[in-house]
């Protein structure tokens, strides 16, 4: 058996190895030439998985080892009889982590607190139903708007886009679709950009596209927090710049998030071969816990990591791929045995 696999995929090597060879490569390199005669491919959200890279290959199973969606042509995997696994909520915590430091941070650095805060969920699936439950253990106040949960679940706790983007910090956690009844492309655009006031703090971890970028370089805010852009690694520079914290598409790369990836696609290909799971492979990740001796919550998330120093690395946007593709080791906060209480959920 032949796979094809993003050498970004987390220890690819250890997990993958036992089903046949192993071709390695980045994701934007992966072309129908190579897939031609491979049984499995696995990608990460650099490769445009469609009718013009499969056509005429022999692929049978397609994993994406990251959360998003966008990237791959279910559609197509469906009508061709091609197994489809993608690793969705295995960043959920890593992205929830991101937004949980960085309002600590913005509340040090901007002097407020974020108890007395209003934090607008705008999606509340794997990501954002995290984020709720770290803002409610920090005492923030949230609205929540998922339209499509509200008409599956009837949740009477939710409010319309309208009043979620009214709240003083606004993070947005939709996938990136461009039909269907609830687009979420330029979700945030010219009818809406009004709720935004110059007090306003926007997150987009989510994906480049929800937001409208061209309007928002020009809209004043108190602050924004860009991790995921339209157009990567060609970011807005202009956003780039005035933003309080710009980094490279990284919210959700923890090393656990990267293993889970990995290890929800191993699983599934598992599945679909028929052969048992190599036990041994659940526990690749598993430090011993770490000493945390901090006096505060903000010493002790930055000293698990600290986000600034993403942005730093793309102050040079050249750097934007291969920060990505080399990003530190990144623990997540249940490994860090921590002498003040952090808020884990």
């Amino acid at each position: 058996m032949k796979l094809i696999i993003d050498d970004a995929c987390h220890a690819y090597k250890e997990i993958f190895s036992s089903f046949g060879e192993i071709v390695a490569l980045p994701g934007r390199d992966i072309n129908k030439t190579l897939v031609k005669d491979a049984d499995v491919l696995i990608v990460r959200s650099r490769t445009m998985v469609d009718q013009d890279l499969l056509k005429g290959s022999q692929v049978k199973f397609v994993g994406s080892t990251v959360a998003g969606l966008d990237h791959i042509d279910q559609n197509y995997l469906k009508a061709n009889n091609i197994a489809f696994c993608s690793a969705q909520g295995c960043n959920a915590t890593a992205v929830a982590e991101f937004v949980i430091s960085t309002i600590v941070n913005l509340a040090q650095d901007l002097n407020f607190d974020y108890t007395k805060k209003t934090l607008g969920i705008i999606g509340v699936g794997n990501v954002g139903t995290k984020v709720q439950a770290k803002a409610k253990l920090l005492g923030i106040k949230t609205l929540l708007n998922d339209p499509p949960r509200q008409e599956r679940e009837n949740l009477s706790e939710f409010v319309d886009l309208d009043a979620a983007l009214g709240a003083d910090i606004i993070t947005f956690h939709t996938p990136l679709t461009c039909g269907g009844k609830h687009p979420s492309y330029q979700l945030l655009n010219a009818q809406n950009f009004r709720y935004i006031s110059a007090q306003t703090i926007v997150f987009n971890t989510a994906r480049g596209g929800i937001i409208d970028e061209d309007i928002w370089q020009k809209t004043k805010t108190k602050a924004n927090i860009i991790d995921c852009w339209e157009n990567e690694p060609n970011i807005n520079q202009t956003l780039q710049k005035n933003a309080y914290l710009a980094t490279p598409h990284i919210a959700g790369h923890s090393i656990d998030a990267k293993f889970r990836g990995s290890f929800m696609i191993y699983k599934s290909l598992c599945e679909f071969i028929g052969v048992k799971q190599d036990a041994s492979i659940a526990n690749l990740i598993n430090p011993n816990k770490i000493p945390l001796n901090k006096n505060s919550l903000l010493d002790s998330l930055n000293a698990i990591y600290d986000f600034k120093q993403d942005m730093l690395e793309i102050a040079d946007i050249n750097n934007f791929e291969n920060y990505r593709r080399n990003y530190p080791i990144r623990y997540e906060w249940h490994h860090f045995d921590s002498s003040f209480a952090l808020p884990f959920r």
